[in-house]
């Protein structure tokens, strides 16, 4: 029997979209590796001077926070995996999600090299896009739920913890680079920069729960970065009291409305079944 072009072409792009988001981690896998000094590299906290070490700015998460990468990383694994699965070839969630989470690999390699490099601008520019196609990655797994527990936590889980450390990451970077550049801050506290910064992590966060029904995963990474900005700038150099508070009040802001929001969400879908059910 003659297989029709168009499911032919169909079932080339499904396997072509599989293989990327695999190439795209192993070139991730590397550049993290590179990123910890394993090929003899300088690592990414002494990379461009020290300036995305953990004492470098106010903004700077304290040293544990970064462990989160091995999370995210063995999450990335874990879909990889899972979108070999036969059952998630044709997944429209996968059709949809597989190739902006590849470029988001690609992405993150792209960022270790550019700090690698010295390219604080750059890096800036890299972990931007980073942010937006992982927003975009968001929109998309949020607007269809998950099938399984299993596919909640490899894919809405991974790719939440991605984007709340993400949210976090890119805050610093900007403040590393700017310091580096010699941006002064016209003049205001250093304080005034954090906290305003910090405050407007918490109303993205704030929304984004909103938006996401409290998915948990992305809050929980937002909340573990301004946690150990908390931790940072209380106990290491260059402390302050001012954005270590700023930073504790954002993370309890932004995991508390996730929280709320999951529950009401919940709720809601409890009450629906039980009227179904009736």
């Amino acid at each position: 029997m003659n297989i029709p072009e168009s499911t032919d072409s169909t079932a080339r792009n499904d396997l072509a979209r599989q293989v990327f988001v695999t190439l795209s981690l192993v070139v991730c896998v590397v550049g993290s590796m590179i990123g910890v000094g394993v090929f003899g590299g300088t690592p990414i906290a002494q990379a461009a001077g020290g300036a995305l070490s953990a004492d470098s700015t106010l903004l700077a998460p304290a040293t544990p926070a970064f462990s989160i990468w091995s999370v995210i990383y063995t999450g990335l694994v874990a879909y990889t995996a899972w979108q070999w699965l036969p059952s998630q070839k044709s997944n429209p969630r996968q059709r949809s999600l597989g190739w902006v989470v590849a470029c988001s690999m690609l992405l993150n390699a792209a960022w270790i090299l550019s700090v690698q490099a010295g390219w604080l601008p750059v890096s800036v520019l890299v972990i931007v896009a980073l942010l937006v196609v992982l927003v975009v990655a968001f929109r998309r797994y949020i607007s269809r739920r998950p099938a399984s527990v299993p596919e909640a936590v490899v894919v809405d889980g991974t790719l939440g913890l991605y984007l709340g450390w993400t949210s976090v990451a890119v805050c610093a970077n900007i403040a590393a680079a700017l310091k580096a550049a010699g941006f002064s801050g016209f003049g205001w506290r250093p304080e005034v920069w954090s906290i305003a910064v910090l405050v407007v992590v918490a109303a993205v966060g704030i929304a984004v729960a909103i938006k996401g029904e409290g998915r948990l995963a992305l809050a929980a990474a937002i909340a573990w970065g301004l946690a150990w900005i908390t931790v940072g700038r209380s106990a290491d150099s260059p402390e302050s009291a001012p954005t270590a508070i700023a930073a504790a009040a954002a993370a309890a802001a932004v995991l508390g409305a996730a929280i709320i929001v999951r529950t009401r969400s919940m709720t809601a879908l409890a009450r629906v079944r039980s009227g179904q059910e009736r």
